[in-house]
Parts: structure tokens; C-alpha cells; sequence
């Protein structure tokens, strides 16, 4: 049977020792309620007009095919609140904490999630090619809008995982399948956050028999700790860097958005 975890509800700005122990042998910290609610609602109105324009799908073209499409006309970075959750005071703490002072903004994904959209299988999402260690640690914030509850699809996560040296989709012939030891997330508040260590696998995990939910109002942020060079993974990655400069939302982290920490963009077989 997949345990289900049974979560405090106090809203947290910083983490505690134990917290922090916890994310670097299981590869995971959940903070419930973690955004606050004009914040976490006005991502989700920005979310919506992110769909329902057509401005998500012109970023997905523009990454599928940079040379046609070209820049997107807007980044999810440049919406309001998008850009204010960056930089979410509280969020620079935690992320202070895992991985020090030095940290680089990485990519930003927001999406709607439909009822019926399909499991997404086991995977990790620590950028690095090869895949030869975990020295520099990349942290994923997993934003869930209006939390997670029997009516969504969960996050599942295999504890621990983040220590093995694999490719991401090492496990991705499992599909969506229950993994020994692994972890459900399947009931948060609104607002809740999911920290992960990039190259902890996890997975998407669709209503049983093809149950009809709600939507799942989702927003991922990732970040780097500096000391290496990254592959981005967006072909306008620095246009992306430059207009989160000129936005003002690196409020006096200059690393946050350098573009030193990169290597060159080279686009996935």
C-alpha cells in the first residue's frame, strides 16, 4: 500500500534543522500552505490568461522551434505575480538554506492542468550531460495553486532517489507505476510548495480508471547553486535573463539572473 502523508498545516517561512537534514537524504521538503493567498490567487488568474490567450502555446513553439517562431512574445516571468513569486522573500530563504547565499534562476513553467491529462512517468529533472555526479545541488519548487486533494492528479516521489548518478528517464519504461518506498502526495492546502532536489525522480500521477477531476493550477521554478556551468534548457534562455534584469526582479542578488553560470543552449534528441 502507498502511504499518505498526513501534514501540518502552519505556514512556514524558514526551515528547520530537521527540515533540512530530511532534504538532503530524502531529496524533498513539503511546505503546506507555503504562499500566501493574494499572492497564490493572483497566480492563478495570471495562469489562466497564460492558457486561455494562446501565450503557452506560443512558448512551447518557440522552444520546439526556436528558428520559425522565434522569442515568445511574452515570458511567464514578465507577468506580475510570476515575477514577484521569483523572488518571494520567504522562497530566497529556503532556498538560502539548501543551497547557500549563490543561486541561479534556472526556468519558470506555469500551466493549467486539464482533469484529463495523462500521468507524466518517473523522472528527474537535474540538468547535466552527462549525468556524472551530484556535487552542485538544482532545486525545483513545485507550486501548487490550489493545493492537491482527490480531485487532482498527484505528486509522487521516490525518496532518496536524488543520491543515484542516472539519466532522467532511467525509470521511465515503469510508466506511472507504484515504486517501492515510494511517496503519494496527494492531499495539500492552496498555496502549498513542493521543494525537490532536481534529480530526485517523481512522477505525475492521473486519477485512477480515468476519473474526470478539476483543473490543477501548477507554477515550477527552478534554481541553480553556482560553482558549475548549467545547460539551460530554453533556446532564448538569455533573452529570459535579460528581462528579468531589466524588471528589477534580481533585487540586489546579483547571481540570480547571470548569465555566466550557463553553457551554451543545445537542444534534447
Amino acid at each position: 500500500m502507498t502511504p499518505h502523508l498526513t501534514l501540518p498545516l502552519e505556514r512556514t517561512s524558514s526551515l528547520s534543522d530537521e527540515q533540512i537534514e530530511s532534504f538532503a537524504r530524502l531529496g524533498y521538503v513539503i511546505l503546506p500552505g507555503f504562499l500566501p493567498d493574494g499572492l497564490a490567487s493572483r497566480l492563478r488568474n495570471e495562469a489562466d490568461h497564460w492558457v486561455d490567450s494562446g501565450l503557452r502555446e506560443k512558448s512551447i513553439a518557440s522552444c520546439v522551434d526556436p528558428v520559425t517562431h522565434g522569442l515568445p512574445p511574452v515570458l511567464e516571468l514578465e507577468l506580475a505575480a510570476h515575477g514577484e513569486l521569483l523572488t518571494h522573500a520567504p522562497l530566497m530563504d529556503v532556498l538560502t538554506q539548501l543551497m547557500g547565499p549563490d543561486f541561479v534562476f534556472h526556468h519558470l513553467h506555469s500551466d493549467r492542468q486539464k482533469p484529463d491529462l495523462p500521468g507524466k512517468d518517473w523522472h528527474h529533472d537535474y540538468e547535466q550531460r552527462p549525468q556524472t555526479d551530484r556535487r552542485h545541488t538544482m532545486i525545483h519548487t513545485l507550486h501548487y495553486l490550489d493545493g492537491l486533494d482527490s480531485d487532482t492528479s498527484s505528486l509522487v516521489v521516490l525518496p532518496g532517489s536524488h543520491l543515484d548518478v542516472a539519466e532522467k528517464d532511467a525509470r521511465a519504461r515503469l510508466g506511472t507505476a507504484a515504486l517501492p518506498g515510494e511517496v503519494v502526495i496527494d492531499h495539500l492546502p492552496p498555496g502549498s510548495t513542493v521543494v525537490v532536489h532536481s534529480a530526485l525522480f517523481h512522477a505525475r500521477r492521473a486519477l485512477p480508471g480515468g476519473q474526470r477531476g478539476k483543473d490543477r493550477y501548477f507554477v515550477d521554478a527552478s534554481y541553480c547553486q553556482v560553482g558549475t556551468a548549467w545547460p539551460p534548457v530554453k533556446p532564448y534562455w538569455r533573452h529570459m535573463l535579460r528581462r528579468a534584469r531589466a524588471l528589477g526582479l534580481d533585487r540586489g542578488r546579483p547571481e540570480l539572473f547571470a548569465e555566466r553560470h550557463f553553457t551554451e543552449y543545445v537542444r534534447s534528441v
